[in-house]
């Protein structure tokens, strides 16, 4: 039954009973209207609204669900959908509202995975151009200033010494730079030693003291999990150092009890209601694309805390 046939009976049948009340009982209608007769059919009025109102509230409720659940819906942190509640339109509309959720979400990771793939991609690109073409200049340029100096006298061989060490200096971080944009330790020696690598690029002055727990056995991970692994510890570290002004943080890389456990900790000042940025909304992305579930909030002791549980299915199953 539609929803306007329904509210049509609901009120057809309350104003049935209350014309049949009227005809078939005792009540009748002077003219002037006695205080009595006044009383009775206002009694009767208000006994009609409020069996309206009940019946109406509980027709309608699963519609305020429904658009409690639209307000609130964010696609990066999925929630259980809306009951199927109701009859008739009402139901078909909250099992429409929960589809259109699912293709939403599909669409959403496929279209995530694709730019992710490609923000790879161009991330390997860069640092092969960077350790090829600018890291082999600077080596060139390194080798040219040191056969230069040489053969220098003493004032200028000093003056070319400070340049050698500021050019070696940008060789380093040309060299951090392409390791942070593509994780060859990764590939190469994988993850475990890929999160030590990660906690050992932290700045001695100036930046925390950091210390990695890593669980010697974990279950096989495929390639594309390492990878959002550690990308989300990568970011995880980069926001303490930037933002959190803290002393101490932990990462820590343990077997759950379906999977694998992600986690970073700081003793910093905390998110303190700051809007997520555009790192904490590619974590969760990236969390969508293997079915992790990010957990961002304050830590047990203060500061803030990462987690990042990976669910890892059986290959045989």
């Amino acid at each position: 039954m539609s929803l306007f046939w329904r509210i049509f009976l609901l009120n057809a049948a309350v104003l049935t009973v209350a014309t049949a009340l009227l005809l078939l009982g005792p009540v009748t209608v002077s003219t002037p209207v006695l205080l009595t007769e006044a009383a009775v059919l206002g009694v009767g009025l208000v006994s009609m609204l409020i069996a309206n109102a009940a019946l109406l509230r509980l027709s309608l409720t699963p519609l305020q669900r429904l658009t409690r659940a639209m307000t609130t819906i964010d696609l990066l942190r999925p929630r259980p959908r809306p009951a199927v509640g109701g009859q008739g339109e009402i139901a078909d509309l909250i099992r429409t509202f929960n589809t259109m959720l699912d293709r939403l979400e599909a669409e959403r990771a496929t279209s995530a995975a694709r730019a992710l793939s490609a923000q790879e991609a161009e991330r390997r690109r860069i640092a092969q151009e960077l350790h090829d073409e600018v890291g082999q200049t600077l080596t060139a340029v390194l080798l040219e200033m040191k056969r230069v100096a040489d053969h220098a006298s003493e004032p200028v061989r000093e003056e070319l010494h400070d340049v050698q060490e500021a050019t070696r200096g940008s060789l380093d971080e040309i060299r951090r730079i392409a390791r942070r944009l593509r994780p060859g330790v990764l590939e190469e020696l994988g993850l475990a030693s890929a999160l030590k690598s990660l906690t050992t690029e932290i700045p001695s002055h100036g930046g925390p003291a950091v210390k990695a727990r890593l669980d010697a056995e974990l279950p096989e991970l495929d390639d594309e999990t390492e990878l959002v692994l550690y990308r989300v510890a990568q970011e995880g570290l980069t926001n303490t150092v930037r933002h959190a002004a803290a002393g101490h943080a932990e990462l820590t890389l343990r077997r759950g009890p379906g999977g694998v456990e992600l986690r970073v900790r700081d003793d910093g000042r905390g998110l303190r209601g700051a809007p997520e940025g555009a790192g904490i909304r590619g974590m969760r992305e990236r969390a969508l694309l293997i079915g992790a579930g990010l957990t961002i909030g304050p830590g047990p002791a203060g500061g803030t805390e990462v987690r990042l549980d990976v669910p890892v299915r059986n290959r045989g199953a």
